[in-house]
């Protein structure tokens, strides 16, 4: 039983990825992706094989990790660029950060916001602040010559590995770290990477450490669109790569894992400053990703239009060393963003803080192994509404055996994951599902409804989940 305010409040390391595909890092086994540094973090904690984005976009995700509920409630549907207007967190919403600070925690963030269009983290609770913003000055300065040329696609970086983002921000982390630890009080410290998002452009020996032709095509490669909503092949289209073989996207997924690995060297770096400080035994330490990349899968870039599990399941893994869960694999259905707020609360003895609206769930039980954790969610929900290439609006219900997606204007998804977990043959037409397919939509239609989503807050959206009104 973890009780309230505990006595000697452990710090918390909060260290994320942005883009990051569950199935590209080591403890999957599933791509020959090296990151030996997260292999010994999961060896030494809990990873949860079943760890979904509930909203497989940088910005809304985000906020969502720091407000605790889902980005569509506060109106946080896509990221802000300039081409849509935008709705997003503001300081005046619960933030745990805060909550944190409000009970002696000094704090610090570090890497990519995505938060606020102009307020930065220091209004949301952290002590200070290094962004991206702030190594794009250091690059410039430092390497003014280096020139890239391949666009989202990606290329070498002619900046050295020690000067690159990815290790700048480990060394900016590593002070931050030292500095906070020297204050005296419990620290948190976010650092949240932006990669591997695209374009990726590994540097040094990990430009070359994956030879294209080694590359296995994705499992779902080979996807023809047959009975398909439309925009998935449109956007083939929007991003020029309708001709593509794997020849033309081995060569972008060599450089793909190749940021990886460099970002795993890089986290390594942090975790041996921690071992160096003495703190890893009082530290939580939480390794993640807001969602992931198709990188090729289904022949498509980015993360838009889709809910494929290409880019809603994603890594988390938990080491708390006063917890059991040592090197335990934990195949729950888990939010990689949501779940973590109650999480902390917890952990941190601060649950009576709980503003009571979070739409996470603790994964205390699960980490400790308690009996309670029997009761758990058998299903995970997530959502998408548009981006650059026009609004489209999805929500999408994964079970261990099915998947249902509701594309609100379009032809609606249904997979088989025992039999087609490359999620390749919609089987929504398919008579014999049809029973099932009604029991999915009542089911999406009950969640988003507990969790106060807009979309099915009219008659017409309600029709087409509860009464078929759908082709």
């Amino acid at each position: 039983m973890i009780t309230d305010m505990r006595d000697n409040p452990p710090n918390v390391l909060l260290i994320t990825a942005d883009q990051l595909r569950y199935d590209c890092i080591g403890s999957s086994g599933k791509y020959p992706v090296r990151t030996p540094n997260l292999d010994l973090l999961a060896s030494q904690g809990t990873v949860f094989s079943a760890a979904y984005s509930h909203i497989p976009v940088c910005g809304p995700a985000r906020q969502s990790l720091l407000n605790g509920r889902r980005a569509e409630t506060f109106g946080a549907l896509w990221n802000f660029n300039g081409a849509l207007p935008v709705a997003s967190l503001e300081p005046r919403h619960y933030c745990w950060a805060r909550t944190l600070a409000e009970h002696g925690y000094a704090s610090a963030f570090l890497g990519k916001w995505g938060v606020h269009p102009t307020l930065d983290p220091t209004a949301f609770g952290y002590g200070s602040y290094i962004g991206e913003a702030d190594y794009g000055r250091f690059a410039k300065s430092s390497y003014p010559d280096a020139k890239f040329a391949n666009g989202y696609f990606g290329e070498p970086n002619p900046i050295p590995v020690e000067h690159s983002q990815t290790h700048w921000l480990a060394a900016r982390a590593v002070e931050a770290m030292e500095r906070l630890q020297s204050a005296g009080s419990p620290w948190h410290m976010a650092l949240h990477f932006p990669e591997p998002h695209l374009p990726c452009r590994p540097s040094g020996r990990f430009a070359d450490m994956y030879a294209p032709e080694s590359v296995p095509e994705w499992n779902g490669f080979r996807d023809t669109f047959a009975g398909k909503p439309y925009i998935q092949r449109q956007q083939l289209y929007n991003w020029g790569v309708e001709t593509f073989t794997w020849d033309d996207w081995s060569p972008v997924v060599a450089r793909y894992y190749g940021v990886i690995s460099q970002m795993d060297e890089a986290v390594g770096i942090v975790l041996q400053a921690l071992d160096r400080l003495g703190e890893a035994d009082n530290t939580i330490v939480i390794f993640t990703a807001d969602h992931g990349d198709m990188c090729g899968s289904h022949r498509m870039m980015d993360k838009h239009y889709v809910l494929y599990d290409d880019v809603v399941h994603v890594p988390l893994m938990i080491r708390y060393p006063e917890l059991a869960g040592r090197g335990t694999t934990c195949s729950r259905f888990v939010y990689s963003f949501l779940d973590l707020p109650p999480t902390l609360l917890e952990l941190l003895g601060l649950q009576s803080h709980d503003p009571g609206n979070l739409q996470g769930r603790s994964l205390a039980p699960l980490l400790s192994g308690a009996s309670d954790a029997t009761e758990w969610r058998d299903a995970v929900i997530a959502s998408y509404n548009g981006q650059q290439f026009g609004l489209y609006t999805q929500r999408m219900i994964r079970t261990n055996e099915w998947k249902y997606v509701w594309n609100l204007t379009d032809t609606d998804e249904l997979y088989d994951l025992a039999a087609d977990p490359a999620e390749l043959d919609n089987k929504v037409g398919d008579s014999a599902h049809a029973g099932l397919v009604k029991e999915l939509r009542r089911r999406l239609y009950e969640q988003l409804n507990t969790d106060g989503d807009a979309v099915v807050a009219n008659e017409w959206m309600r029709r087409q989940l509860l009464q078929g009104s759908k082709l």
